[in-house]
This record gives C-alpha cells, structure tokens and sequence, in this order.
C-alpha cells in the first residue's frame, strides 16, 4: 500500500490547476460517492488529480489509485481501502473501476461501512451502472465527461477565457452574441485545427502522432474494453472494427442492415445491437427519427462518426467538408441536448428546434415553413438573421 500511495502523491504534486473542465465546476463535489464517466482520453484522470490537490487534505488523507495496478491482481480493493481509512485516510479515488472484476460491490460495502470515506472513482462509458452486481445508481451521483468542446480547446491551448452559452442565448433573436467576446477575439483562426486535433487532450503530447494514438485508442476499447458490455462476443472484436470501418468511409452513414450483414458477417438480427455496442463506447452517434415511438427507436437512421478527430483519423480520404460539419454539430449538441433526424431538415434538436447545416452557399428553402428553424454556415463569424455560425455551438460546455 505504501508504494501505491507514494506513486499517488508524485501524480498529484505533478498535475497542473491551470485548466479545468467545465464539468469540475458542476460535479457536486461534496457527495460522499462520485462516479464520472467517460470514453478513453478525454481526461477523468486529470480532472481528479486537480480535484485531489485542490483539496485542504494531508497526503495521508488523500489517496489516488488506478485500478489496473498489478497490485490488485493479488489483493483486495477492499483491504487496502479499510488500511487506509484506518491511517487516517479520508478521500478515496479509484481510477479505471471496470479493471477490477468486483469493484462496484466492493464500493457499495465501503460506502456503507465507512460513513465519513469519501469515494469518486470513474469507468469506460461502456458501464452501465445500474447493471452492476451492486446497483450503484441509488447511492452515486453519475457524471460523464466528454472530450474538449472548441471553447474549451481555446482554452486550454491559446490560454483564451471564454464563456459557456446555452442554446436559447445563441437562437434567440435578441441576443447580440457579439456582445459576449472581446472585439479582437476572432472565432474561425483555429476552428480548422480543432476539427483536426482537438478534441482528445493527449493531441498536445505529439501532434505529428495524434491520429496514429487515435487508432490505436479506438483497437483498445473495440479489443479490450467492450468485454465489459452484457451482450458482446469479444471474439467478434474484428468484425466490429469492420463495423466502425465501413461506417467510417461514408460519414453520415445510411445504415443498410442487409448489406452490413453481409459485409461483416455480422447476423443482421445483431447488427443493431453492435451499432449501439459502438455508441455506448462514444464511438459513434447513432441518429434516431425524431418519432419517440418503439418502431422508430429500432433502428438508427444515421450513423456518425462521434467527433471530428475520429473522422480524419479513421477515414481512408480526407472527409468532405459537409460531413465534418454535421459531424461537429452533432457531437457538440449530444452533450446537454437530444438530436435527431428530421425529414425536413438536417437535425431537430430538442424536438422542436430545425437545422440546416452547409457553406457559404446554403439558401433558407429548407427552413422557410419551419417556425423555430436555422442555418448553420461554418464560414460565418456571428449571427445574421436566421443564419448561425457553426463554431458557436462548440460553446455549449
């Protein structure tokens, strides 16, 4: 236990409080069990490590533990975390909680046994936490974290302060966006190369290699992490590459259950199934008619590619420009709100809410007869009329 609390130390005294994820200042920090989840990449590390040394806490107090340590393959989570208590130990945090087989049990006898223990641990987004041996749902308020949005890439790479809008602020009429940024602030100057790099954090380690890290990331969670979902065969891990492929080099995907069956060798009763395997693993976003019904949620009638840098990294070809848009608008939006196909337009937001998504050369035909209705143009600085930037919904968290 003393070297695994000496590693903790040296992890947090080394992480830096300069940037922080919008998501640190809405997790209710004063619960007694956090859980935060999230694909791989996208930083539920860092985020606890600042939280840790942000904290009024001696080093004996706080302990940082990822659970893939070889330690626990020869002992209990549940030993060490009562040892610590025992010395004094008052903030537990578990990294990686779906490594370790028994871990959500474990949680639930030390949130119950140890009543003044703080415990946060995070886990792949493929958990489902309330289908756990121990139902975790009732005692732990649930986070997730998703990769950067443009704001909060400017941020953390240009040093740049910017605000948080809601999406009432940028589709209402009244509201003067520009009034929101500083005169110089110039919203298109690194739009493109966040769309490239930066929605995974790691992209700062070495930007040469960030799509080639990319791929591996996704062979990691396709090969190992998605063993943990009820339902999947791990040895079908192939032929869901094949799946994410095939989806990848026609980007929005029209899915044909058919010819996906038989492109894959995937049963096609199975097919939506593995597309959904996919999306829990924030893989892709699955696009649903915006019909709330049973027949109309069985089968997705687009598939995307979850973010932008998994478009370039993945696709075989540079992606056009109309599929990265659409891509971007989708990832963004999914965070706080719903989004799904509309026969009018490209999404509906919301339920009520029409976008048409294009370039400089997007008219209002589509959005003409539509009351609440909009036109997003990924070349414009700020609003005119019923005509919206695309930057500006990656300024929704």
């Amino acid at each position: 236990m003393e070297e695994l609390l000496e590693i903790s130390e040296s992890l947090i005294l080394q992480v830096e409080l300069r940037f922080k994820r919008s998501l640190f200042e809405k997790i209710q920090w004063s619960d007694r069990l956090i859980g935060i989840k999230g694909a791989r990449g996208v930083g539920k590390t860092t985020m606890l490590l600042q939280w840790l040394k942000a904290q009024d806490l001696a080093p004996r107090q706080r302990a940082y533990l990822s659970m893939d340590e070889l330690y626990f393959t020869n002992n209990s989570l549940i030993d060490l975390a009562k040892a610590f208590y025992q010395q004094g130990g008052k903030v537990l945090v578990l990294d990686e909680v779906h490594k370790y087989p028994t871990w959500s049990i474990e949680i639930k006898n030390l949130y119950d046994r140890y009543k003044d223990l703080k415990i946060i641990f995070t886990g792949s987004s493929i958990i489902d936490i309330s289908n756990q041996e121990a139902d975790l749902s009732r005692r732990a308020l649930i986070y997730e974290l998703p990769g950067l949005s443009y704001r909060e890439y400017l941020e953390f790479t240009y040093n740049q302060k910017l605000p948080i809008l809601e999406l009432d602020q940028i589709t209402s009429p009244e509201a003067n966006i520009r009034d929101f940024f500083e005169n110089d602030f110039k919203p298109l100057l690194h739009f493109k190369q966040y769309l490239h790099h930066g929605y995974y954090p790691f992209y700062q380690e070495n930007k040469e290699t960030y799509h080639q890290r990319i791929q591996q990331l996704v062979r990691t969670i396709v090969e190992f992490d998605m063993a943990e979902l009820k339902g999947f065969d791990i040895r079908h891990a192939k032929k869901m590459l094949q799946l994410l492929y095939l989806v990848s080099q026609e980007v929005p995907f029209k899915p044909n259950i058919n010819s996906l069956s038989d492109k894959t060798k995937i049963h096609r009763n199975t097919i939506n199934n593995y597309l959904y395997f996919l999306h829990d693993a924030r893989l892709v976003n699955l696009l649903y008619a915006s019909s709330l019904g049973i027949v109309g949620l069985q089968k997705p009638e687009k598939v995307y590619l979850q973010n932008t840098n998994l478009l370039y990294a993945l696709s075989e070809n540079p992606p056009s420009i109309g599929t990265v848009r659409e891509v971007f608008f989708c990832n963004q939006l999914h965070v706080k709100h719903r989004v799904s196909h509309s026969s009018t337009t490209d999404f509906v937001v919301d339920g009520n809410l029409h976008f048409e998504i294009g370039g400089n050369n997007k008219g209002n035909k589509q959005i003409n007869n539509l009351e609440k209705a909009w036109v997003v143009k990924d070349d414009l600085e700020y609003p005119a009329s019923q005509t919206l930037p695309l930057w500006l919904f990656g300024f929704l968290y």
